[in-house]
């Protein structure tokens, strides 16, 4: 019997969809890329960049807003956490692209309360708003 191969899509063995828009990339993966100018060569690492994600899973009342906070101030991240009535976490954070990228890994990680399923994230510019980071 043939089985067709799937196909990796990366580092993880996860599948990934991953929409591409002016201003940014929108992906559902466990480890989203970041995205990259090819015309740039590098990434600016210390490159100011804004993250918008929803986190789906057991992390409404387990003090996942909270750990979020703590884990961005530790960064030096800016923006905002809260609970959407879908059960999902919303988080927006604005800070230097490694601190961006290290929470984004810090919440598709096991280390969060709760129970995290997947990582629903979009990067873009940032837009200056936030002043510290706030729980709603």
């Amino acid at each position: 019997m043939f089985r067709p191969r799937r196909r990796r899509t990366g580092p993880a063995l996860l599948p990934a969809r991953v929409i591409f828009y002016p201003g940014g990339m929108h992906t559902t993966s466990r480890r989203p890329q970041d995205p990259q100018d090819p015309q740039r060569g590098e990434m600016d690492l210390d490159e100011a960049l804004a993250l918008d994600a929803v986190v789906h899973g057991n992390v409404q009342g387990v003090g996942f807003r909270y750990w979020t906070a703590r884990r961005a101030e530790e960064l030096g991240l800016v923006g905002h956490a809260g609970n959407n009535s879908d059960g999902t976490v919303s988080v927006r954070v604005e800070g230097p692209r490694r601190a961006v990228r290290e929470l984004l890994q810090t919440l598709s990680s096991s280390d969060t309360p709760g129970a995290v399923i997947t990582v629903d994230s979009h990067f873009g510019p940032v837009t200056g708003q936030f002043t510290d980071f706030t729980i709603h």
